[in-house]
C-alpha cells in the first residue's frame, strides 16, 4: 500500500516519549518531516530527533505547553517557518492521575481537562492557519477508557470521553476544508511509564495480558502503525471514527 506521505508536514505533541515518539518516527520514516513537541523533557526530544535524523528524516524539537495558546500558537508558526505548512496534527499530549473520587481535587481536574481537552482544541486552532487547501488530518489519541473506565479514573475517562466527542464535531465542522479527524483509542501498551512501577508494573502488566484476547500487551508501533495509515491518503474516505488499537478487549 502506498501511504503517499512524502512531502508532509506532522506536528505531534507530547513526542518526547512513548507512544508520541514512535508517532513521530513512523511518519518520518514515511518521508514525513515532523515537529516534536515536548514540554519538560527536553533531552528525549531530542533524543527522538537525532533517531530520525540518523535514518536521513526530519524534525525538530519545539517547547511548547499545550494548554497554553500563546505557546500552542508560537509552535505551530515555528512548524510552518521551518517546513512551510502543516499536513498532519496528532494531538498524543496526556496526562493522567488515577484516584477515588473523593479525593479528585480542582487542581487535578483542571490540569487534565486542560492537557487532555482543552490541548487539542487549541493545537486544531493553531493549525487550521497552516493546513494547504488540500486538506489534512488530525488524528488524536484517546483511550479505551473512554468506552471501557475503571474504578478511580473518573477525571482521566472523562477527559477521554471528552475527546471522543470532540473528533466527531471537529469531523463535521472540519470537513468542507477537506480536513479529517479522526481517534485512536489505545488499550494497554507497553510504555516507559508501566516500566517505571516496577515490581508492581510487572503485576499489572500480567493483569492486563490475561485481559486482552491477542494475548499481549500492546507495543507503541502498534499504535504508530494505525495513526499513520489515518494520516494517509490510504485513509481518505475515513473521518469522524474512533479506531480501537486494544489486541480485542
Amino acid at each position: 500500500m502506498n501511504l503517499n506521505l512524502t512531502g508532509k508536514v506532522a506536528v505531534v505533541t507530547g513526542a518526547s516519549k512513548g507512544i508520541g515518539a514512535e508517532i513521530a518516527k513512523a511518519l518520518a520514516e514515511e518521508g514525513v518531516s515532523v515537529i516534536i513537541n515536548y514540554d519538560s523533557d527536553s533531552i528525549s526530544a531530542e533524543k527522538v530527533v537525532d533517531s530520525i535524523k540518523w535514518y536521513g528524516g526530519n524534525a525538530v524539537a519545539v517547547k511548547a505547553n499545550v494548554a497554553s495558546s500563546s505557546e500552542v500558537q508560537e509552535m505551530f508558526a515555528v512548524a510552518n517557518k521551518t517546513f512551510g505548512k502543516v499536513d498532519i496534527v496528532v494531538n498524543n499530549a496526556g496526562v493522567f492521575k488515577f484516584a477515588p473520587v473523593q479525593e479528585v481535587t480542582e487542581e487535578e481536574f483542571h490540569r487534565e481537562f486542560n492537557i487532555n481537552v482543552l490541548g487539542p482544541i487549541l493545537t486544531t486552532q493553531a493549525a487550521l492557519k497552516y493546513f494547504p487547501p488540500t486538506g489534512g488530518s488530525i488524528i488524536n489519541i484517546g483511550s479505551i477508557g473512554s468506552q471501557f473506565p475503571t474504578a478511580n479514573s473518573c477525571v482521566y475517562s472523562a477527559t477521554k470521553g471528552a475527546l471522543d466527542t470532540l473528533s466527531k464535531v471537529l469531523a463535521i465542522e472540519l470537513a468542507s476544508r477537506k480536513i479529517r479527524v479522526n481517534t485512536v483509542a489505545p488499550g494497554a501498551t507497553e510504555t516507559e511509564g508501566l516500566l517505571a512501577m516496577g515490581a508492581k508494573g510487572v503485576e499489572i502488566k500480567a493483569q492486563l495480558i490475561a485481559a486482552t484476547p491477542l494475548g499481549r500487551m500492546g507495543q507503541t508501533t502498534d499504535i504508530a502503525s494505525v495513526v499513520t495509515f489515518l494520516a494517509s491518503d490510504a485513509a481518505g474516505w475515513i473521518t469522524g471514527e474512533r479506531i480501537k488499537v486494544t489486541g480485542g478487549a
